[in-house]
């Protein structure tokens, strides 16, 4: 059992890593719960409707004649823009929400300050007080619903840092009967009721919804937290099995690590099994003798690892409740008992799975072999060689078949395709590992003779002569390494792909956002007076196209990015033709003229606008939409160009389906029916991004109610989420390349007793001991290098196609893979840890082999 420690080792570690992911997904899903948990605030009893739409008129009115029910609060939703000093809104919308008046039934969370309590005092959240540079008892600006602004004081900050409801975008709080000065689409989402003392919750709350009839809830504190909890038990699900994912490829390698290990074991003892075979033990004795040692290995290994995963999970629990700011949220990383009891188990069934192949090619070796040399003896290959050749050939050219469908292919199920075939190849590659990784070994000793020289030379020698332990070693990090850079890999070339997307593939940099998607028609004057700016106004009419309610969109393509999908075609377009998202084909019919409701469900009128797509002459957006009961005109037939599927009109207007030039649209919608729904905004030549996006604040210095999208900014936010993806992968999968270097380790550990004469002889003939010890150091680096070289270069092209499969044609992720610095860097630091793996792998035998005495190595058998 000593020469199985490291082996131990191994399975401990992929035990601990189970524990600890287990734990980590659960403590994932009690923040999520927790923070839902506190937007239900504290009230004994609330009304909601089931899908979250506003409640009916007067709910609040009829649950107040409840008996027992002593004071409702409406929950008022919202929303306003925050401006900063310059004057211009914040990017992002802020929620409003009221504070409700009664302190009892106030369910958002006081940071530092006081609530407010009278008109033109507010609570902001603290990211969004930073961002304005405001202090409690400062003034603070805000858009009024009906329009202009308004200076107020901030009397304290909101704590969102647990809030589902409020944490993902800025948030202000104004007292109830004042949040109808700021809010524009104000509604009521819950009720807040509070009970006289001593009366049962449960009871008023049926009394409650008897009251209120169909169509609402009413439910007790208890009850609505346990709604706002079912959300956690499907993320549970989703998260473990994203984590287990990660468990299941450190242990699968340290399946590798202990199979190689007992079989290089065994194969030492070959000569011992053949004389207990020569003396009458049976070969199934034989397979239980090494199934016992096994089992021994495994619950031993097992437990420690339950014992350190136990201790990573306190140590992690503390450190996260004490250093991190989570609020009134408080984690555990401890999982249950079970987690405890089926990894153990598990942990003891992956060793006895990974013993019987040496089990059963030792039970194999022939009586006669006892009287072969010593050392001379050798494990016979249990099975049939040329099933597993016939099979591993077929899993090769299945595989690779599926590589290209996927990659070529465009269809939800190309993904599936690479996945799968990525899976079929890899194993036929680890099948034929001893044929493919000595070769790396031999390519990278080439760099190694001149600075090593005679030490050099030995090492890759010995790595060569020994073909399949070395290719048993390496394979190892060979798999962790493969499904390392094949993740970031994927991450790189999709982020790459994303952020192309979102700033050279889109029609602008910048687009105008308003609540009443009506831009003024001074608004955009001003932008086109600024010289550094190139303007596409986006005129929209609500049209009946093919007998339903569409969305129809024009802008001048002159203006528009080159680049961006559609615009070539739209560029080319004539009058009576039009571009159609949803792959539509064909032709449209379209009725003339503008129904009731506009866009936004506004009338259909708009203020001024200006005229798009080059057309001159044509007025901007009007007052009057066509008349209803006025005359029918016969429907017009538009063509649909380039085959349909276009996503110009979406990426024009969110609402949009259908794109047509200035001069269709203006006879589809006469009388000024049309209205200019946003403006699109590109830097002009010579200026810069951040020039742009201060001419375009200029411009709208006037409209505090006008925010601006920035496709820089979300490019940086895709960006900076999947970097933090490629971190988070990168640490898990370090679990795998920790237990391959274990595997490495004890490969070299076995290797020093097979190895004692030889060593012997070599300290003999003049080779120092820092010489043996720099030798066995580059045998390890060279096992966890050459694996982890050929792991490179599998997990680039199935990275790269797996990242093909998804993003299709609209990139190209081997240039974008080029390009992308981080992906190279990880990478590269991927490769640099396997090198500090190697090294750090040698020190226990490179050790044990500076202490030999040369005489005692000589005698060695």
């Amino acid at each position: 059992m000593r020469q199985l420690v490291l082996t131990g080792a191994a399975v401990a570690v992929g035990v601990a890593f189970l524990v600890l992911s287990v734990g980590g997904a659960g403590a994932l899903v009690q923040s999520y719960e927790q923070s839902a948990a506190a937007d239900v605030g504290t009230a004994p009893v609330q009304v909601a409707t089931p899908g979250g739409d506003p409640l009916p008129a007067g709910t609040a009115a009829r649950a107040a004649k409840v008996p027992q029910v002593t004071a409702v609060a409406e929950r008022l939703t919202g929303h306003a823009n925050v401006l900063t000093p310059a004057g211009r809104p914040l990017d992002d919308r802020a929620l409003v929400t009221s504070v409700a008046a009664d302190p009892a039934l106030r369910w958002q969370r006081l940071d530092s300050g006081a609530w407010p309590e009278r008109a033109g005092e507010i609570v902001l959240d603290r990211d969004s007080a930073a961002r304005v540079g405001a202090g409690v008892g400062d003034t603070v600006r805000l858009t009024k619903a009906a329009g202009g602004t308004a200076d107020v004081r901030l009397t304290g900050l909101l704590d969102t840092s647990a809030s589902q409801a409020l944490g993902s975008q800025p948030a202000i709080g104004v007292p109830y009967a004042q949040t109808a000065t700021y809010a524009t689409g104000l509604r009521a989402t819950h009720l807040d009721l509070a009970v006289r003392p001593g009366a049962d919750a449960l009871a008023v709350a049926k009394d409650v919804k008897k009251e209120l009839g169909t169509g609402v809830t009413a439910r007790t504190h208890a009850g609505a937290v346990e709604e706002a909890k079912q959300n956690g038990k499907s993320m549970y699900a989703i998260v473990l099995t994203a984590a287990l994912s990660f468990v299941l490829i450190a242990m699968a390698v340290a399946r590798m690590v202990v199979t190689n290990t007992f079989s290089v074991v065994l194969a030492q003892r070959a000569r011992q099994l053949a004389l207990l075979r020569c003396i009458g033990t049976d070969r199934d004795q034989v397979r239980r003798i090494i199934r016992r040692q096994g089992l021994m290995l495994g619950v031993l290994a097992s437990a420690a690892g339950l014992a350190a995963g136990a201790g990573a999970c306190a140590l992690g629990t503390a450190l996260l409740n004490g250093l991190a700011d989570l609020g009134p949220i408080e984690i555990s990383l401890m999982p249950g008992r079970w987690t405890f009891i089926l990894g153990g188990l598990f942990g003891v069934l992956l060793t006895l799975w990974a013993v019987r192949k040496p089990a059963k090619a030792a039970s194999a070796v022939a009586p006669v072999a006892a009287l072969a040399a010593s050392g001379a003896a050798k494990l016979p290959e249990p099975g049939s060689r040329a099933l597993r050749e016939v099979v591993s050939v077929l899993m090769l050219v299945a595989g690779a078949a599926l590589l290209t469908l996927g990659a070529l292919g465009g269809s939800p199920m190309s993904l599936l395709a690479v996945t799968l075939g990525a899976i079929l190849t890899f194993f036929a590659v680890l099948r034929y590992a001893r044929y493919v990784l000595p070769p790396f070994v031999a390519l990278i000793g080439l760099a190694l003779r001149r600075p090593f020289g005679t030490v050099g030379r030995l090492s890759v020698q010995q790595l060569r002569a020994n073909a399949g332990r070395t290719s048993a070693a390496a394979s190892a990090m060979l798999v962790g390494v493969t499904v390392a850079v094949s993740a970031v890999t994927a991450i790189g070339v999709t982020k790459g792909g994303l952020e192309e997307m979102l700033t050279s593939r889109m029609p602008a940099v910048f687009a105008l956002d308003t609540d009443t998607d009506r831009v003024p028609a001074d608004a955009v004057t001003a932008l086109r007076a600024e010289p550094g700016l190139t303007v596409a106004p986006v005129r929209t009419a609500v049209l009946t196209v093919d007998g339903r309610r569409t969305v129809v969109a024009t802008a001048d393509p002159a203006a528009l990015n080159p680049g961006a999908e559609g615009v070539t075609e739209a560029r080319a377009l004539k009058d009576g033709e039009a571009l159609a998202l949803g792959g539509r084909d064909g032709s449209l019919s379209v009725k003339t003229g503008t129904p009731a409701g506009g866009p936004a469900g506004t009338p259909a009128g708009g203020s001024a606008g200006t005229p798009a797509g080059g057309s001159a002459g044509t007025p901007g957006g009007g007052s009057a939409g066509t008349p209803a009961g006025g005359p029918e005109a016969a429907p017009v037939r538009l063509t649909v160009v380039g085959g349909g599927g276009s996503a110009l009109p979406l990426s024009l207007f969110p609402e949009a389906t259908v794109y047509v030039n200035g001069a269709t649209l203006d006879r589809l919608a006469p009388g000024g029916a049309a209205r200019t729904s946003t403006v699109l905004v590109n830097p002009a030549d010579g200026t810069g991004h951040d020039a742009a996006r201060a001419a375009v604040d200029r411009a709208l210095a006037a409209h505090p109610d006008i925010r601006i999208a920035d496709t820089g900014s979300d490019a940086t936010l895709v960006r900076s989420m999947l970097d933090r993806l490629m971190l988070v992968v990168t640490v898990l999968l370090g679990f795998s390349m920790a237990i391959a270097a274990l595997g490495v380790a004890a490969t070299l550990m076995l290797t020093v007793e097979e190895r004692t004469r030889e060593f012997g002889m070599l300290r003999a003939i003049g080779l120092a001991g820092d010489q043996l010890r720099r030798m066995l150091t580059l045998e390890s680096v060279l096992l966890a290098l050459s694996g982890a070289l050929a792991g490179t270069l599998l997990g680039l092209v199935y990275g790269t196609l797996a990242a093909r499969s998804v993003m299709g044609s609209r990139v190209s992720p081997l240039e974008v893979l080029a390009s992308s610095g981080g992906t190279a860097l990880t990478v590269l630091g991927i490769l640099a840890a396997t090198v500090l793996t190697g090294v750090a792998a040698s020190v226990l035998p490179a050790r044990r082999v500076r202490r030999m005495v040369v005489v005692d190595a000589l005698r060695a058998a």
